[in-house]
């Protein structure tokens, strides 16, 4: 693929926050990981190219061999990096292609390091509540109570894990309402005029 579609995909996979990545930063990277030899790239072939636009043929990336043991070896590690923020989102990403026992120590970090974060916001909340203004407080509760859900959801997935079931449900059976049309009126439907008063003869 080529960078476009590159960055699309990444804010599909890791959302729009995660993979905020500009293309400053995308092409120097996709260079490192030329130079390396995980990546080659080529001219996209001209006959594909939509009418009414530049003849000049995009690049297009593809992964080599070494690329791919690269990234096996990359979605294999579990160390504390990847029980940060952006490192478990990342690893998260792709646990469809990551073995059990890896998902596992990954969660079980991320579980412990949240926990962590959570014990420092209720240390906080507790001795300097009475110091704090309303809004600051406002927004230290916000971030125990993330904490304190990020927590549950980790906890499931980590029962899930263990006893070899997937996570509940899948892209295909979200149930995300969608908008309904207002009711169509019809003729019976209508209001009826409210009668007009009568005026006397004169």
């Amino acid at each position: 693929m080529h960078g476009y579609e590159l960055r699309k995909e990444l804010a599909t996979k890791l959302g729009t926050i995660r993979a905020a990545i500009s293309y400053g930063t995308l092409y120097p990277t996709l260079k490192r990981l030329q130079t390396a030899g995980w990546i080659t790239e080529s001219a996209s072939d001209p006959t594909m190219i939509p009418p009414m636009t530049s003849k000049r043929g995009r690049v297009v990336y593809k992964i080599t061999a070494e690329g791919k043991e690269r990234f096996a070896d990359l979605l294999a590690q579990a160390g504390p990096e990847t029980y940060d923020d952006a490192g478990f989102g990342v690893h998260f990403a792709f646990f469809s292609r990551t073995d059990r026992a890896t998902r596992l120590r990954i969660l079980e970090g991320r579980r412990r390091r949240v926990e962590e974060r959570r014990e420092g916001l209720r240390d906080v909340l507790s001795r300097a509540a009475g110091r704090l203004d309303a809004y600051t407080l406002e927004l230290q509760r916000h971030g125990l109570d993330a904490a304190e859900r990020e927590v549950r959801w980790l906890e499931e997935l980590i029962t899930n894990e263990r006893s070899g079931r997937a996570p509940a449900g899948s892209a295909g059976e979200l149930d995300i309402p969608s908008a309904e049309p207002p009711p169509q009126r019809t003729a019976g439907d209508a209001s009826p005029e409210p009668p007009r008063p009568h005026k006397d003869r004169p």
